[in-house]
């Protein structure tokens, strides 16, 4: 190319007085802005959302959002641009981590043709996983007989409120009691205990599970077979022992 071509090819780009078009211009600003914000926005997510696993699964779901913040390196502002409130922050994670039981639930129905194999491989896979730190309260419920005999549906206390928290820091409400976000929690969490209450019927039904063992029975296991300790090989290894102790628990014995 000539140096009179590569003057026009460059003047081409200019707009009168000299000044580059705007739409030359403003393209290559606009991408060398958008661009890295995008991927720095979604790079910015996935750190909040694994932070809140963590400090949710050591803390439980009363810890503070600015606990978050800090385990995930950002500002507690960028939190809250992402999730308006720690309810909305909460109901992700815990829907999230439903979603993956129910998953680990349906592979074990259709892996294991024993019954007992079935429910053991989801308990030990959904524990190892560490999901029963982060299960929503409502599928955490047990069966409390009254003095008529009639058993009482009632949630199950929140497993870890924070430590030196004031009264109901502990409390975790999901969603308002009312709106379509109450509707989707609650269709998570009946598509969870429909599969789990498979896996349970079959082990009832070959008589390997005990009689009295419930849905919320298995889940509860999963909720209390997953603690949170400071070092990850003690924390494997006390959640297979404790699991191994609860599954002698549930099986049934010949009389």
């Amino acid at each position: 190319m000539s140096i009179q071509d590569s003057h026009w090819s460059a003047a081409s780009a200019l707009g009168p007085g000299g000044m580059m078009s705007a739409a030359a211009g403003n393209g290559r600003a606009d991408r060398a802005r958008t661009t890295p914000l995008r991927v720095d926005a979604q790079r910015n997510l996935e750190h909040v959302l694994r932070a809140a696993r963590e400090v949710f699964g050591e803390l439980g779901y009363g810890a503070p959002m600015e606990d978050v913040a800090r385990r995930a390196r950002v500002g507690v502002g960028t939190v809250y641009r992402r999730f308006p409130s720690k309810d909305v922050l909460v109901r992700r994670i815990a829907e999230e981590e439903t979603s993956r039981l129910t998953d680990q639930a349906r592979a074990a129905l259709g892996q294991e043709d024993e019954p007992w194999s079935a429910l053991a491989r989801f308990l030990r896979t959904s524990v190892a996983s560490g999901a029963g730190r982060l299960l929503p309260p409502q599928v955490l419920r047990v069966g409390v007989a009254d003095e008529s005999g009639v058993l009482d549906e009632t949630p199950v206390p929140q497993q870890r409120a924070q430590a030196g928290a004031g009264a109901g820091a502990g409390e975790l409400r999901l969603v308002a009691e009312d709106g379509p976000a109450a509707a989707d929690d609650d269709t998570g969490a009946a598509a969870l205990l429909e599969v789990v209450g498979r896996l349970v019927e079959r082990a009832r039904a070959a008589g390997e599970l005990r009689p009295d063992v419930s849905v919320s029975d298995v889940l509860l296991v999963i909720a209390t077979a997953a603690p949170s300790l400071p070092d990850a090989a003690q924390q494997a290894a006390a959640s297979a022992r404790l699991l191994d102790i609860l599954l002698e628990g549930l099986r049934s014995r010949p009389a």
